[in-house]
């Protein structure tokens, strides 16, 4: 690593990591798991003392997933100790949404209004702008630790208070320990349990979601994906969000996800009255971000480690994302949904945030302003460091060549070039 700038930092052992001590003890002390559905599920019921997951259309895609993990060689032991603990935690989450919902009906009967929702591509802006909007008194979000454990345990039911409540010591644990492994993780994406995430992890309560794109490539489970509507997912994923509401409202949401923008009418569907905010970003930015996080993250994760293979892997994941989005876009309601420019974004924070509240008919009072710019003064870009992304020199990438391939999307929407190392 060496550093450009003084808060620059610019990683340059991707392809053969160079492992701290805290690393090295970290993949030293990682157990064997066994990749198995009746282990997964086991292990959910034996966390919850629950047993009944609901419809079992749900197995199917597990098993997809599992042979996934399972079959992928290059996935070393914490890449596979974490698939193991995150499918665990999505079946012991599914149980006690079911179990909440079995006890308490009149939950399916919670309203959601008129939602804001975002979308647009990873690394455009999509976190930032909805951590800002969450910041309005009249929106409903949700944070890590919530989306970790939607569900309290039935002891822990009457705690609100974040510094206090069980499930936010526990997210801000694993938080903890993983910044702790994972020196310059924060400045690439920070992922603190207080920070509004993104609600495509309610999919995977359903395990159906792009979400498990970002742990290992699955070519097996992308196409089966890409052939099912995933408006049923949705449809799942908001009953979730009715559950988080009836514990805790108020009842109008601003959520956010990527994948929003592969699934457009399926969002439409089961949310039709939805505010829809698709952030826009150039691609070639967006990619050498997304897949030099994910070099990162597999220096840990992965055995195996082929830094061509992982940028292919994710030109053709973000094409298809681009692709959805243009095919489409014009078809959604136009009073219900609204581009935003990555560059005009950065540019104008608080002019962004104006105009999508006055597009969801959303007043902006004294105090939800006042909200807005102490979010503004305490979080500044680039306050945990900025990492220098190099697409041609540390992944080979021909950046003319893939500008061309990603011509449609110039084409359709106005995001400024962002000019990459080397080009």
């Amino acid at each position: 690593m060496y550093n450009t700038q003084p808060n620059d930092i610019y990683l340059t052992d991707f392809a053969k990591p160079v492992l701290s001590d805290v690393e090295k003890q970290t993949l030293a002390g990682t157990p064997e798991v066994p990749l198995t559905e009746a282990a997964i599920l086991g292990a959910a019921q034996g966390a919850t003392g629950l047993s009944d997951f609901g419809t079992d259309d749900f197995r199917e895609r597990l098993a997809l997933w599992v042979r996934g993990f399972d079959g992928d060689k290059g996935l070393g032991p914490l890449g596979r100790a974490m698939a193991f603990e995150s499918m665990v935690r999505f079946a012991t989450n599914r149980l006690r949404i079911e179990d909440i919902i079995k006890r308490h009906p009149e939950i399916l009967d919670v309203e959601l209004p008129k939602p804001i929702i975002v979308s647009g591509l990873p690394r455009s802006g999509t976190t930032h702008l909805v951590n800002l909007l969450a910041t309005h008194p009249q929106l409903r979000s949700m944070q890590l630790w919530e989306s970790n454990e939607p569900v309290p345990k039935p002891d822990e039911m009457n705690w609100e208070s974040s510094d206090a409540n069980p499930r936010y010591r526990r997210s801000n644990e694993i938080w903890h320990v993983w910044n702790n492994v994972m020196e310059h993780w924060s400045a690439m994406h920070e992922w603190a349990p207080g920070h509004v995430h993104e609600e495509v992890e309610l999919q995977c309560f359903d395990f159906s979601s792009y979400y498990i794109d970002w742990m290992a490539p699955q070519p097996e489970w992308d196409k089966y994906y890409f052939a099912h509507d995933q408006a049923p997912h949705y449809a799942y994923a908001r009953k979730v969000t009715q559950v988080m509401t009836w514990l805790h409202g108020p009842n109008r949401w601003v959520m956010k996800s990527p994948q929003n923008m592969e699934n457009l009418p399926a969002l439409l569907k089961v949310y039709p009255d939805a505010t829809v905010v698709i952030t826009h970003r150039d691609p070639i930015a967006v990619l050498q971000s997304s897949i030099t996080l994910m070099a990162y993250a597999d220096r840990l994760r992965r055995s195996e480690i082929d830094l061509p293979a992982l940028a292919n892997y994710w030109f053709d994941r973000i094409e298809r994302l681009m692709r959805a989005c243009v095919r489409d876009r014009d078809a959604l309601p136009q009073g219900q949904v609204m581009d935003v420019m990555f560059q005009e974004y950065m540019a104008d924070e608080r002019g962004t945030y104006a105009r999508v509240c006055q597009t969801a008919g959303l007043d902006v009072p004294a105090d939800a302003q006042a909200r807005l710019d102490q979010y503004l003064h305490d979080n500044p870009r680039g306050r945990l460091g900025r990492v220098v992304y190099d697409l041609k020199g540390q992944f080979g990438v021909d950046i003319a060549a893939l500008r061309e391939r990603f011509q449609f999307y110039y084409e359709r929407f106005p995001v400024a070039r962002e000019t990459a190392l080397g080009e």
